[in-house]
């Protein structure tokens, strides 16, 4: 069973969810779609892989007509509260597709 969250570490969660530009944010998720080519799904794929399970979050990650889809969220009810690992997690994923689709150009 997960602790409840305090109001301090709800505004901190709050506070990063912010600075995540493209993330949607739904109950206990996040979500954000990134036009990729193939190779640049494949390279963030695989950078993802590493850091997703240094954090201990299963992302879930779908290819469709050319995007990337990625939903961030914890295991259980649809209710459930965020936790620090899927925020890092989305931030990371964030600095990835910067530096892949900076290498593009």
């Amino acid at each position: 069973m997960r602790a409840r969250w305090s109001d301090d570490h709800r505004d901190y969660l709050s506070d990063a969810l912010a600075l995540l530009q493209g993330w949607t944010h739904d109950g206990g998720e996040i979500r954000r779609t990134l036009a990729l080519d193939d190779s640049q799904h494949a390279a963030l794929t695989e950078r993802m892989k590493v850091v997703a399970d240094a954090v201990g979050v299963r992302p879930d990650v779908r290819r469709l007509d050319g995007r990337t889809q990625i939903r961030l969220r914890v295991p259980g009810t649809a209710d459930s509260e965020l936790s620090p690992g899927e925020v890092t997690l989305a931030a990371r994923i964030e600095d990835m597709y910067k530096t892949i689709i900076a290498g593009a150009a």
